[in-house]
């Protein structure tokens, strides 16, 4: 029998210390060690092969230019956000970890693939629910898929014998955080259980080339659940987003070895399961009925996706002391900004208002191209004037007032032309050598905020 030890690991950054600390020195949070029991345990160890079948591969170092590789076709999955976002489909051989909310739709949306793809053989695992309870979930969509199989279980050996049997072409593991190894003495959920299951995970689909992905349980700030580790050991981290009283929800990418981390997706919830949102651009711009003041269209980018969102402010009298500055969507520290610039160049006096930002839609945006669309929508709030509902603004406003030229400019411009918009406000920099005559659409150039106030107001 081997040695059983025990160390102390951080439950938040999974640093490891031989004996308990108040304070973690990595992280500086406190009173976070916990005490773990750890079992040298040497054959099988770390083999995703049940115990007893382990072998040994002997490796030695390559010539990178000897070393073979040949191009291998993604799998298409039917849904075209899923696919974006992961840069073109799903890559075998490849480890994808998709975190969110409780009950945001990750096991939704993966009990959706697995039903999509009816070519390939689907093993979902679940240690959270019973096979009864996945064919409830599955009988509400309407993709129905013969080769998924579902398996309840928690060990990953008894898994990983369940997948020599199946010989599956694609594994999904619901949760990652209920997972344990025979080869680890603590409970599920831990750190040193997360790493070791996640590690034998990686191996299995590295060797056998069959792609896995892990759904991913979050902390209360938001950040996926374990040491941070995890994060580094998968090749792709995504994140569904959303508000559960809300119908859309967002798949972005934080991580991705095969492709771009700026792309996409948009889902709308539906009783039957989640539907792909062809073009954004339509539900994150209000139907009005009327034209309201302090409301602006910005064009954005995500990815390659060009995006038209709406930008909502509200300025008014503050009336309890101090002024509040609150954004929602918006970097806090951005509208602080181009509330300075507006106030030394433009003149506006907002010492003692209330500032309200609010992206329409529950979007989460940085791109700084927004900024004159927030200050459009700022000083239409401010001055009780409405901007025209058939104009919208891509442009990066400096510290001194001025209008700086912003990336892929065409894409914006189609984008606006192809919703309909009649006018386009740009940086008079951005369109240097850009050839005007092929859009319809009117394109406004400015290199100053005074010059965007004369023509908009």
């Amino acid at each position: 029998m081997a040695k059983v030890k025990t160390s102390y690991f951080c439950q938040n950054c999974g640093a490891q210390s031989p004996k308990w600390l108040g304070k973690c020195p990595a992280c500086g949070e406190w009173n976070t060690y916990v005490e773990e029991v750890i079992q040298k345990e040497e054959s099988g160890k770390g083999s995703w092969k049940p115990a007893g079948n382990a072998t040994k591969k002997a490796s030695k170092p390559q010539k990178i230019g000897e070393v073979k590789y040949e191009e291998q076709a993604r799998w298409i999955t039917g849904d075209p956000e899923l696919d974006r976002v992961l840069g073109g489909g799903i890559v075998p051989g490849s480890l994808v970890l998709i975190g969110g909310e409780p009950g945001i739709g990750k096991s939704t949306l993966m009990l959706q693939i697995a039903l999509t793809l009816t070519e390939k053989t689907i093993l979902y695992v679940s240690g959270e629910e019973s096979e009864a309870q996945i064919k409830m979930r599955a009988d509400r969509m309407e993709a129905k898929n013969p080769g998924c199989f579902v398996l309840s279980e928690t060990n990953t050996q008894q898994i990983f014998q369940q997948v020599d049997a199946l010989k599956p072409d694609f594994l999904i593991i619901d949760s990652i955080q209920t997972l344990n190894s025979q080869y680890v003495e603590s409970a599920a959920g831990s750190v040193s259980q997360v790493r070791e299951c996640t590690a034998e995970l990686m191996k299995f689909a590295k060797e056998t080339g069959i792609p896995v992905f892990l759904i991913g349980h979050i902390t209360k700030d938001g950040s996926i659940a374990g040491p941070k580790v995890l994060e580094h050991m998968v090749d792709t981290v995504l994140q569904f987003e959303g508000d559960r009283h809300l119908t859309y929800r967002i798949l972005r990418t934080s991580k991705n070895r095969f492709g771009s981390t700026h792309e996409l997706g948009i889902y709308e919830m539906r009783a039957e399961g989640l539907r792909s949102v062809a073009n954004p651009s339509e539900i994150l711009l209000t139907q009005r009925e009327e034209v309201l003041n302090g409301v602006a269209i910005g064009a954005m980018m995500e990815g390659n996706r060009p995006l038209l969102i709406e930008i909502q402010s509200l300025v008014s009298p503050a009336t309890y002391g101090t002024p509040q500055r609150s954004s929602t969507g918006h970097d806090a520290k951005r509208l602080n900004m181009l509330l300075a610039v507006l106030e030394k160049r433009g003149g506006m006096r907002v010492g003692n208002q209330d500032v309200f930002l609010n992206v329409a839609g529950g979007l989460r945006v940085d791109d700084p191209a927004l900024d004159l669309a927030v200050c459009a929508s700022l000083i239409s709030s401010y001055e009780d004037s409405p901007v025209s509902e058939q104009i919208c603004f891509a442009g990066e406003v400096g510290l001194g007032g001025e209008i700086r030229a912003v990336s892929r400019i065409e894409n914006r411009i189609a984008e606006a032309e192809k919703l309909g918009f009649q006018k386009i406000m740009v940086s008079k920099y951005a369109v240097k050598g850009l050839d005007l005559k092929k859009y319809k659409i009117q394109i406004l150039q400015v290199s100053k905020l005074e010059e965007m106030y004369s023509l908009i107001f």
